[in-house]
């Protein structure tokens, strides 16, 4: 979207013009360009609150070791309607593990870590099969370590999912899931065994050593660990939709202690970018310390992983990102090449503001923008929309894409928009949105099978039964579409 300004006229004396010249337009000074930048941004994040239905968001923007903007939006508590102050404290979840990140650089800093070292050399009882694990593998989620947390139920592993020690003694005794460094997996027990090595090399619990050598240090005084147990002050409440969209619920936070160099921080976007300045600037580490943190890492195949040190990668040719994502509620992102940060913390689980990162960068890099503002280009249609007809998503995308030199919305966002829209018990307008994410990418199994699903809300089997057999010919392991197929079979 091209920042347009006001026009206004130099009113100059007749003697000061020179025969035959014409009055010019003032070019916008850097204060306008400000201001219009930071409505430019308010708009779309109101509207993009609007649109997932996120009660608060706190947001700050660092520009070449300054924050430039720092903004926040809507309510901390829907119970008491507190509204998000400078002074909010939210969650970031997993983004905590960017934290046990720095803190092993730390230690590696102090020789006292070495990242290619198995973890067996430092932490010597651990079943045999988990000793060969490198730092490394821990780190970028590689080890192959099965998972102390359960990803479907979100509890702890064992007959007792509320005993920490029973699920860790639990979880030893399961077999791998796979060859160190050959796959990625996203996983708990990970950042459980970081949280023991920080410990034992550091001289003291992973938390206090967060607080001393990087809280304290950049200036954090609110910051710290805890979750629903805990008494916090001005904590954000932590809310989810209800089921179909209507109304909220409460999440209540758990992250057991021992888990806590994976989840666990509260902070504000203002604390969380002194953090950042303070990393950068090499009060926390030095720069090639920060320059390995955020090198992207390898399989054993050589072949690029997600993550770097702690913290996912954003890959590409151009504006490269690394990022700390938590909950789907909180995130930032670095561009270390452009000396730009942005961070977004909100408090509703599922609003996914990750999405909306590289969209708020955009206004600060155009190049940005035109690589990889497809979100943007999603915002826009849906603003073109309002209350409007569905029909002609293509052509209408089409038009926002040439109108604004902005790329194709990610299959994600669209995925995410017509879920949102199926909460809403809108399967019509769930099914255009799909359909056009299709459209642009034919060849994802997950597309079709999220159209099938709509079709299926919205009663139309024999379409439903189309893209279901789809996506099965795309990813024949995809349980849900067999499912599926024999149920409506069945009907």
């Amino acid at each position: 979207m091209p920042v347009r300004f006001p026009a206004a006229i130099f009113v100059m004396a007749l003697a000061a013009v020179p025969v035959g010249a014409m009055a010019a337009k003032a070019a916008p000074s850097s204060q306008q360009q400000s201001a219009r930048t930071e409505h430019d941004i308010a708009a779309f994040l109101r509207s993009e609150m609007q649109e997932r239905q996120i009660p608060g968001l706190q947001l700050a923007v660092i520009q070449r070791g300054k924050v430039v903007l720092a903004r926040n939006f809507g309510v901390a508590s829907l119970q008491y309607q507190v509204p998000v102050t400078d002074a909010s404290l939210f969650s970031i979840n997993s983004a905590t593990k960017a934290f046990a990140g720095v803190a092993v650089m730390q230690l590696v800093q102090q020789g006292k870590i070495d990242l290619a070292a198995p973890i067996g050399s430092y932490l010597p009882h651990l079943p045999p099969a988990w000793q060969a694990v490198t730092v490394t593998q821990l780190l970028n989620h590689t080890s192959g370590l099965p998972d102390v947390l359960d990803q479907r139920s979100g509890k702890l592993v064992g007959p007792q999912p509320d005993d920490a020690d029973a699920a860790w003694t639990a979880v030893q005794a399961l077999p791998m899931d796979f060859q160190p460094g050959t796959r990625y997996r996203y996983n708990q027990s990970n950042y459980v065994l970081l949280a023991q090595l920080i410990e034992r090399q550091g001289g003291q619990p992973f938390v206090d050593f967060v607080q001393r050598h990087q809280f304290d240090v950049a200036g954090m005084r609110h910051s710290g660990f805890g979750d629903a147990k805990d008494v916090v002050a001005n904590k954000a409440s932590s809310y989810v939709l209800a089921r179909g969209g209507k109304g909220y619920r409460n999440v209540i936070e758990d992250f057991p202690v021992f888990m806590r160099a994976g989840a666990g921080i509260n902070s504000t976007a203002g604390e969380l970018a002194n953090w950042l300045i303070a990393l950068q600037s090499g009060r926390l580490l030095a720069p090639a310390s920060v320059e390995r943190l955020w090198q992207p890492t390898t399989f054993s195949d050589g072949k690029p992983a997600p993550w770097a040190l702690g913290w996912p990668t954003i890959r590409r040719d151009s504006h490269r990102a690394v990022a700390g994502i938590g909950g789907a509620r909180s995130a930032f992102y670095v561009y270390p090449d452009d000396g730009l940060a942005i961070i977004i913390l909100s408090n509703l689980a599922g609003g996914q503001p990750e999405q909306l990162i590289d969209s708020v960068a955009g206004f600060y890099i155009p190049a940005l923008r035109q690589q990889s503002g497809g979100a943007y280009a999603a915002h826009l249609l849906r603003q073109g929309l309002g209350n409007g007809a569905y029909a002609d998503l293509g052509q209408k995308l089409s038009a926002i894409r040439q109108q604004h030199a902005l790329p194709n919305p990610p299959e994600d966002d669209l995925n995410a928009w017509g879920y949102r829209l199926l909460a809403r018990q809108q399967p019509k307008q769930a099914v255009a949105v799909l359909q056009l994410g299709v459209q642009l990418y034919p060849d994802s199994a997950n597309g079709h099978d999220s159209l099938a699903e709509a079709f299926e809300a919205d009663g139309a089997t024999a379409p439903a039964i189309a893209h279901y057999r789809r996506s099965l010919e795309l990813d024949a392991g995809n349980a849900h579409a067999v499912a599926r197929l024999k149920s409506l079979a069945a009907n």
